[in-house]
């Protein structure tokens, strides 16, 4: 039991990746909200607490198989996944590297700074994360997932994803 400690979970946990967006692991998204080990009849017993990035994400359940596949090849078999929905994920809890993945993968990030400064009916300047231009627009506000919408740069003409700020 002694080998098995909350950060060595947390290492454990750095290969699980979100199903939707392969580039991410479930760390950089933010969705583990905590990790706790305990010790039951002389095992390890590991919960794991997550908030989904939409209530109702059907990646959710994928990802709750993928956490249990981490600590099964570890040996850990009393495992836990819980559920927390309140308070609700926003993108705030994306690390910065997550988003920097993001953009390298050809996903726009979030970006709440520019996302708190609209006016009233301003829309958001998204820049393109391929050639770096503002000057874009918006084809439609849901993507393959709830979680993105699809854009246009009108410098390079590429269409690419933007991860919603929410």
């Amino acid at each position: 039991m002694s080998s098995v400690t909350t950060e060595r979970v947390y290492e454990w946990l750095a290969s699980v990746t979100d199903p939707e967006v392969p580039v991410l692991t479930i760390l950089d998204l933010g969705i583990v909200r905590d990790v706790k080990v305990e010790e039951k009849d002389g095992k390890p017993a590991v919960t794991i607490t997550i908030t989904p990035t939409y209530s109702g994400c059907p990646a959710m359940d994928v990802i709750g198989m993928n956490l249990r596949m981490a600590l099964l090849s570890q040996g850990i078999k009393d495992i836990n996944i819980e559920l927390q929905l309140s308070p609700a994920w926003t993108t705030d809890w994306m690390t910065e590297e997550g988003k920097a993945k993001l953009k390298e993968y050809g996903i726009a990030p979030p970006n709440r700074k520019a996302f708190q400064t609209l006016g009233l009916f301003e829309e958001e300047e998204i820049e393109c994360p391929r050639c770096g231009s503002h000057h874009t627009e918006l084809v439609s506000q849901f993507g393959p997932t709830s979680c993105k919408a699809l854009y246009r740069c009108l410098t390079c003409f590429e269409p690419f994803e933007h991860f919603k700020c929410h």
